[in-house]
């Protein structure tokens, strides 16, 4: 991979392959979507670069990259979608403190802190794999939500 200089502005371009996106939507979100321009949903995703176009020395255009969604989880309910932002808002927090925002919101200033509320109600792994565990034998399965 080429390296550039440290002052060049990436350019970064989402990649049309969106299918981890697509499974993670639910049909009445992808029809919202569709229906009522603005709608927005708050989702969760994964970035992974898949290309780049470089460009000569003395050209009078910025390096890009190209990202494509590689996983992808949307929040279901209202709920869900403030638990989301709240992490946002604690992670636009952080970059605040690191003099790489020019906003500042409210509440607490520790992501890690958000995070964890934000996930204390949801299933942990081991809670995921004892569900498909029970799931597999035909024992009662608990709803989480």
């Amino acid at each position: 991979m080429p390296k550039i200089d440290n002052e060049a502005e990436v350019e970064v371009k989402v990649d049309s392959g969106a299918g981890f996106l697509q499974m993670a939507l639910t049909a009445d979100q992808r029809r919202g979507l569709f229906e009522r321009p603005g709608t927005s949903v708050f989702a969760i995703v994964q970035l992974t670069s898949k290309s780049y176009t470089g460009h000569a020395d003395g050209e009078d255009k910025d390096p890009q990259v190209k990202v494509r969604i590689t996983l992808a989880e949307v929040a279901q309910d209202d709920r869900q979608a403030q638990l989301v932002a709240e992490v946002m808002r604690a992670m636009m927090r952080r970059r605040k403190m690191n003099d790489t925002l020019d906003e500042l919101g409210p509440g607490a200033h520790d992501a890690e802190d958000a995070v964890a509320d934000a996930l204390a109600e949801h299933p942990t792994e081991s809670e995921y794999q004892a569900h498909l565990d029970r799931k597999r034998h035909g024992t009662r399965v608990e709803q989480y939500g």
